[in-house]
């Protein structure tokens, strides 16, 4: 029998962290050494391997070929090993399940029904991890993304379409005249994030999608996260684009008014799918399913919004 001979695991792993952070100032933070025993760790494992595995002739290095390789080869085998380290730990101390999603769907749709969510569970420990759009970051169990189908993804879930239509606080409506239709938003403070022209709809996108010039005289107040922009419109600042289904909570309350029954939809939604798939353990199953009835059904007393005249 051939008896392979595995590198240093302290090299693989200076390596993978230094791969991963970019620096090795990252790495060394990381594992908790300091910065020359990266370097020495890494450099006993490329004299194992016969090659190097950083291109140090750019600035910042580069992966070689070889380093490309093992690094694909290593994410692979650290996913695995962090997939049943965490198996193990949840069946010994009890059923641990992580939702990881958008900070907007996490703040204004989960939270909410947190408590309701915990009484459907009472002995799972529920983990919440909020991921910006296209953030890296570790997928949680069940994983809730924005954006269009993915033909990569068959087995998730559509749990949230694109319906949007403006809204604003009774605050700011105290202090101007309530827009009746699209043509009256002329004059008035527009909300909009930096991001949402990639990815969502802002105020642009939103009047091409109405077929609607943009009123003339409007003034924009922009903000780098929804969270902060949802904020400043409760505050009375200004107009938002409010998406049904998210802001469910402020319009049945009155803190957000919406303000003319045209709406906007398209393709995208919120999406949800498995980390394990179909592999999923059962009570990771049993909450995705729960999560999917409650989005997926209106609000007892909701009607679905319908696009009306401009």
């Amino acid at each position: 029998m051939i008896q392979l001979r595995l590198p240093s695991f302290s090299g693989l792993t200076a390596f993978y962290a230094a791969v991963r952070h970019g620096t090795l100032t990252g790495a060394a933070r990381e594992l908790n050494v300091s910065q020359p025993a990266i370097s020495r760790r890494i450099a006993a494992l490329e004299a194992d391997l016969g090659c190097p595995l950083f291109d140090r002739t750019h600035k910042p290095v580069r992966l070689t070929k070889q380093g490309r390789e093992l690094s694909v080869a290593l994410r692979g085998g650290f996913d695995m090993i962090e997939t049943a380290t965490d198996r193990i730990r949840r069946a010994a101390s009890g059923w641990t399940v992580s939702v990881s999603a958008p900070s907007g769907f996490v703040a204004y749709w989960l939270i909410p029904r947190l408590g309701d969510l915990q009484s459907a569970f009472p002995e799972t420990t529920i983990r919440i991890i909020s991921l910006e759009h296209d953030e890296p970051g570790r997928r949680g169990d069940i994983a809730i993304r924005f954006g269009a189908p993915d033909a990569a993804q068959p087995d998730e879930a559509k749990i949230l379409g694109e319906d949007v239509f403006p809204a604003a606080s009774p605050l700011y409506l105290s202090r101007v005249r309530q827009p009746g239709t699209v043509h009256d938003l002329g004059g008035h403070t527009l909300l909009t994030t930096a991001s949402g022209r990639r990815h969502w709809y802002d105020w642009d996108s939103w009047f091409d999608a109405v077929g609607v010039p943009r009123p003339a005289g409007t003034r924009t107040l922009d903000f780098s996260a929804y969270a902060m922009l949802v904020s400043a419109a409760l505050a009375g600042q200004g107009v938002c684009l409010c998406w049904s289904g998210l802001l469910d909570s402020f319009l049945d309350t009155g803190a957000l008014i919406r303000l003319t029954e045209v709406s906007a939809g398209s393709g995208r939604g919120y999406f949800l799918d498995l980390r394990e798939g179909r592999a999923a353990p059962r009570m990771v199953q049993a909450v995705a399913d729960w999560i999917r009835d409650r989005a997926t059904t209106p609000e007892p007393g909701r009607a679905l919004t319908r696009t009306t005249a401009i």
